[in-house]
Parts: structure tokens; sequence; C-alpha cells
């Protein structure tokens, strides 16, 4: 039996759960500068699949790669970290 590679799974703020089962999600990584060594914080912001729709816009959430769902999603949602304080 073929394994599966290892799929990564990203900690991330809900920004958006407007549309029906779809959530988007923001990341955010610091990447050192390549001449003055100072970190910059970077920013993506990802659409993720949320079929049971049990999170909310600032929630923090924990995603995983996924197959493609449809043509700009490619993450599922696996679990509310935390709830947002609204």
């Amino acid at each position: 039996m073929k394994t599966r590679g290892r799929r990564r799974e990203v900690t991330g703020v809900v920004i958006s759960d407007k549309m029906e089962k779809t959530i988007r999600v923001q990341t955010s990584t610091l990447v050192k500068h390549p001449r003055y060594g100072k970190y910059i914080r970077r920013i993506t912001r990802v659409l993720a699949h949320d079929g049971e729709e049990k999170s909310k816009a600032g929630d923090v959430v924990l995603i995983t790669e996924s197959r493609p769902i449809s043509k700009r999603k490619r993450w599922r949602l696996v679990r509310v970290v935390r709830e947002s304080a609204e």
C-alpha cells in the first residue's frame, strides 16, 4: 500500500466566512531579509473548505493541504483552535 506524503498544517485567523462551506484564512510567517537580516512578516490568504460551517470570522483555525476542491480551494479545515471573543 502506497503511503501519502506529509501534508502541511498551518494555523491562521478566519477573516471571512460569508461564502457557503468556504472560509478565508490569513496566515503569517516571518522571513529574514537576505541583505539586512531584519525579519519581515509575510501574510498569505487562502480559501479553505469548511463543510460543517463551524468557524466564524475571528476564529483561530488549523488548516491542512488537500486535493483541489474547486478552482481556488486547496485547503481543508481541521479544527477550530480558539473561538473569537465576539
